[in-house]
C-alpha cells in the first residue's frame, strides 16, 4: 500500500498522466477509505485531495467522473539496484556448499614455488 512521501505516478485513461507525492493520508469517516492528499508536480504545483479506499491504494483501476485512473508507486532505479543486489546475496548465502563442506583454500606461495 503507498503509504507519505511515496512517489506514485497517475494514470488517466490507461496512459501515463502525471507524478505526484503523497502528502498526508487520513481516515475518512467512511470505514475502509482514506482521504489522500497528493502534491501534483505540475507547473505550478497543485495539491489534489482525493477519497480512495485500500485496494486503489494499492493500485487497483477506479474511475473519476467516468474517466479510468490508476496510482503505480515509483520505485527508484537506485533503490532498485540496491534491491537486485541483496536478493543476489540471500541466494549466494542460501546456495548449498560443495560436497565436502568448507571451501578449499589455495596457497599462492605454494603456487609460486613450483
Amino acid at each position: 500500500m503507498a503509504t507519505t512521501h511515496d512517489i506514485v505516478l497517475i494514470h488517466v485513461d490507461k496512459k501515463p498522466g502525471f507524478y505526484a507525492r503523497i502528502e498526508e493520508i487520513t481516515p475518512d469517516v467512511k470505514p475502509g477509505w482514506w482521504q489522500v492528499r497528493l502534491m501534483v508536480f505540475t507547473f505550478p504545483l497543485q495539491v489534489f485531495t482525493w477519497i480512495l479506499d485500500e485496494y486503489q491504494l494499492e493500485g487497483a483501476d477506479f474511475t473519476m467522473g467516468g474517466t479510468p485512473i490508476r496510482m503505480e508507486p515509483v520505485v527508484s532505479p537506485v533503490e532498485e539496484e540496491r534491491l537486485q543486489r541483496e536478493q543476489e546475496e540471500k541466494e549466494q548465502q542460501a546456495r548449498p556448499r560443495p560436497e565436502g563442506g568448507a571451501s578449499k583454500v589455495v596457497s599462492l606461495m605454494d603456487r609460486r614455488k613450483k
